[in-house]
């Protein structure tokens, strides 16, 4: 019993990572939303403040985000974008991985609220990184 326990507890501390988290790897830049919040602060970008409080407007953005949180092949990135339904009409937003995870959404989305009320803002920020596991 008490080798059992030895192996599990080697087996544990073997496993465990090398000392180096994520937040200790230098990055080659600092972060910088800058652009992204000026954009944001023009009376016409479409923010989740717009969102209305509309039953059917809920209702249609609820819809949408379960379609897109359901598609297991879109990343962690795509599954977190911003949707806001207004009069029926919705807005996707946000940054997706690549061009296929903009389509793919802006056709859930298409499938849902109709062809022509869909404004797709999506923004491609890369390929995805090697071993990201989505």
């Amino acid at each position: 019993m008490y080798r059992k326990f030895v192996v599990l507890a080697a087996a544990i501390v073997l496993s465990a990572p090398l000392g180096i988290s994520h937040a200790q790897v230098p990055s080659s830049r600092p972060p910088d939303n800058t652009g992204v919040n000026t954009r944001d602060r023009s009376d016409f970008a479409v923010t989740a403040d717009k969102q209305s409080n509309n039953k059917d407007d809920m209702d249609l953005a609820a819809r949408v985000r379960r379609a897109i949180v359901k598609d297991d092949s879109l990343s962690s990135m795509a599954h977190n974008i911003k949707i806001v339904s207004n009069h029926g009409q919705v807005t996707l937003r946000g940054p997706v991985k690549s061009d296929q995870e903009k389509m793919q959404i802006g056709q859930a989305a298409q499938a849902i609220a109709g062809a022509n009320s869909v404004d797709n803002q999506l923004e491609i920020v890369g390929q995805e990184a090697k071993g990201d596991t989505r």
